[in-house]
């Protein structure tokens, strides 16, 4: 990069006639720091980068974080729960749970039932299947999961889990919702 007089100028970049698409701003923040946006594309190097010194930064900071280092629970580790109809080619999914277990704590990422299947218990033996294995199996404490106003609070109040955070207008017109419950 060229030395710049203005140390606030700044430039668009395109790295090649492959990345034209892809819109890079860069500023130069002062003469030691040169600032860069990106905005269509994933810099995964960087970003792993970012990642690990974040973590050597956590690791350093938190003796919470530094005791997990090394053990079992470090690791995120999948559980998956499906539920079919039919078998072989007739087999349909009609609902499925992802989540995670990592640090002693149950993650529900996704919760879902087909529409003809709503209200015949499917999400609840869904989510009770998950907590069972997260406790009995991973000795798992605790349990959390975001959901937007119009899915599921309702639900997951019904099994126990607590609003512990709420987020109006993420995104605008729609409240988030993180809640926990406590498994053991």
């Amino acid at each position: 990069m060229q030395n710049s007089s203005n140390q606030s100028a700044h430039r668009g970049a395109v790295r090649s006639a492959a990345d034209a698409a892809v819109y890079c701003r860069e500023i130069i923040v002062s003469h030691m720091f040169r600032m860069e946006t990106e905005t269509s594309k994933v810099d995964r190097p960087r970003r792993d980068l970012l990642r690990a010194r974040l973590r050597e930064t956590n690791t350093a900071a938190s003796p919470a974080i530094r005791a997990l280092r090394g053990t079992a629970e470090e690791r995120e580790v999948p559980l998956q729960i499906w539920m079919f109809t039919g078998e072989g080619d007739e087999e349909k999914l009609v609902a499925g749970l992802d989540a995670h277990t990592w640090a002693r704590w149950l993650h529900i990422n996704l919760l879902w039932v087909d529409a003809p299947h709503r209200a015949a218990g499917l999400g609840s033996r869904l989510l009770l299947e998950a907590e069972r294995a997260a406790r009995e199996d991973r000795d798992c404490l605790d349990s959390r999961v975001w959901t937007w106003d119009f899915q599921a609070p309702g639900f997951y109040k019904k099994y126990g889990y607590d609003v512990v955070c709420e987020i109006p207008d993420y995104p605008p017109g729609i409240t988030e919702y993180t809640m926990t419950k406590r498994l053991a």
